[in-house]
């Protein structure tokens, strides 16, 4: 019994001292959290207090243009030894950002750098480039005449340095010059057949046709750029096959050549769409095209498809496209709505097709030819002024149409004098103008020929027509087709189908970690 009373206290004091060891090391754990807090205030504080005078003492500058072309060499390097596409087109992305930064003693130093001095190619590029003074080098550009040349210059980085050159003479304006340099480097080009250089040829071509375009020599090209199509074709270069096909539809649009337009692009081999870009530039020369042959359904739908399609920055671009469909929204006979006109950065632009819509749909022809003679220069340079004639019946037919809703009965003589037709004979244009209105639906009326009547029908329920299931399956229509662009526009990691081992592998490997971590914790709680 006094052994067992022995024990209990013995217990029971052991115990004591474990807690009261316990609670001491909790102390000097929060002890410890204190002091090391404070101790790193402190040394925020002394550090905010020294910031200055580093600051002062050390600045840190952003790289130069010299130093971003040898990175962009580098990743152009990187991905022809690699064979990877995806590196070529970050590099481009990148030049385009230091496009306005680009100087002749930056790209003299950068064709150092990479080519073999001396050699054809950095000769013909150097002659290009005007002779400036040292003091505008940059300072990379002393490191730069130390650093050893490459002995064999990837093609593809030779495919860079006239891409360089290029877009240095067309931003300087100096157009004979840059066709110059864009023809060699054509030709240039014709003997390489790789695939990481077609995302560099691609940009060529563009430059190439821009430089001739710019100087009004379009034409010249258009032998070279067929050429230039079918080796794309023949090595399987669809990026290439795109932009040439874009290249030749313009060539042949900016000379008002659509039937053989038409027939190349019926005839060019066709495959879904690499660049986002090159596919809005075709949707808006498909567009026109079909505007001119009077398909003005498609023509709408590949227009507002391009506008949608086009990235923000893109202003240009989204402004021509809405002109045109706005044209041809209105020779449908329908009206756009005032949100069109008023997009961010297009009011100014849009100005004179939203008064042309305005008297299109009120149907005051006298309205709509006082707009035509005051926005004629406008509509001239937009190459819209042969739709805006074809525009004229339309509003003729919508002030018919408002007539025949505001009068069950009216003589044909008052349906000239609203109309405003300044014809020899008024009554007879309104009559023929009415029965061609009766016939193709336009109005819902008939004709007295004997009293010189128009009698309009009494308008009944629209909802009791298929107009409402038109519009909706018009509607639904549009949401399928832009799901589907969506899936095949869903991009997949490369060998993703070869990876399903590893995927397991993967997924046995993080459960067991899970697990390891719930034993650790499970300890943890027992510690206490």
């Amino acid at each position: 019994m006094e052994w067992s009373m022995v024990f209990a206290m013995t217990t029971k004091v052991i115990e004591t001292l474990a807690f009261s060891l316990f609670r001491i090391k909790s102390y000097l754990g929060r002890f410890l959290y204190q002091f090391q807090i404070f101790a790193k205030m402190t040394q925020d504080i002394e550090m905010k207090e020294q910031q200055p005078a580093l600051s002062n003492s050390l600045s840190i500058t952003a790289p130069s243009t010299f130093q971003n072309l040898k990175e962009i060499a580098a990743l152009i390097e990187v991905g022809a030894y690699a064979r990877e596409v995806r590196r070529i087109v970050r590099a481009i992305r990148w030049t385009i950002q230091l496009r306005r930064k680009l100087k002749a003693s930056v790209l003299s130093a950068f064709l150092n750098y990479v080519l073999i001095p001396g050699s054809e190619l950095h000769s013909r590029l150097y002659s290009y480039l005007p002779k400036e003074d040292d003091q505008d080098m940059e300072l990379d550009t002393a490191t730069s005449a130390t650093q050893a040349p490459a002995k064999h210059p990837l093609p593809e980085l030779e495919v860079y340095c006239c891409f360089l050159v290029l877009i240095f003479l067309i931003d300087q304006k100096r157009y004979s010059e840059a066709k110059a340099c864009s023809s060699a480097s054509i030709a240039r080009l014709k003997n390489l057949n790789r695939r990481t250089v077609d995302v560099l040829a691609s940009r060529l071509y563009f430059y190439y046709s821009l430089s001739y375009e710019l100087t009004g020599d379009l034409a010249e090209i258009r032998g070279n750029l067929l050429a230039l199509h079918r080796t794309a074709t023949l090595r399987l270069d669809e990026l290439g096959q795109e932009t040439l096909l874009n290249l030749l539809l313009r060539n042949y649009l900016y000379y008002n050549l659509y039937d053989q337009a038409e027939k190349l692009r019926s005839k060019a081999p066709r495959f879904e769409a690499h660049s986002n870009q090159q596919f809005c530039r075709y949707l808006f020369y498909l567009g026109k095209i079909r505007t001119i042959q009077l398909e003005y359904t498609d023509a709408k739908e590949s227009l507002l498809q391009a506008a949608r399609k086009a990235p923000d920055a893109a202003l240009g671009f989204r402004v021509i496209c809405n002109k045109w469909a706005v044209i041809v929204r209105l020779l449908l006979g329908e009206i756009p709505e005032r949100t069109i006109f008023m997009q961010k950065g297009m009011e100014k632009a849009l100005r004179p097709y939203f008064e042309l819509t305005n008297a299109v749909r009120i149907g005051d022809l006298e309205l709509f030819k006082t707009v035509a003679d005051k926005f004629s220069n406008t509509f001239s340079s937009d190459r819209t002024d042969n739709l805006i004639v074809r525009l004229r019946h339309n509003v003729i037919r919508t002030g018919l149409r408002n007539i025949s809703i505001s009068y069950s009965r009216i003589s044909l003589a008052d349906v000239a004098k609203k109309l405003r037709l300044d014809s020899p004979n008024p009554i007879a244009d309104a009559e023929s103008i009415v029965a061609k209105a009766i016939r193709d639906g336009a109005i819902d009326a008939t004709l007295d020929h004997a009293n010189g009547w128009m009698v309009s029908k009494e308008t009944g329920d629209i909802y009791s027509t298929n107009e409402p299931q038109v519009a909706f399956n018009s509607r639904i229509a549009f949401c399928l087709n832009m799901h589907n662009e969506a899936v095949r526009a869903l991009r997949f990691p490369p060998n993703s189908h070869k990876e399903k081992e590893g995927a397991e592998k993967r997924r046995e490997r993080q459960q067991q970690e899970q697990e390891l971590a719930k034993h650790i914790a499970e300890d943890d709680d027992d510690e206490f």
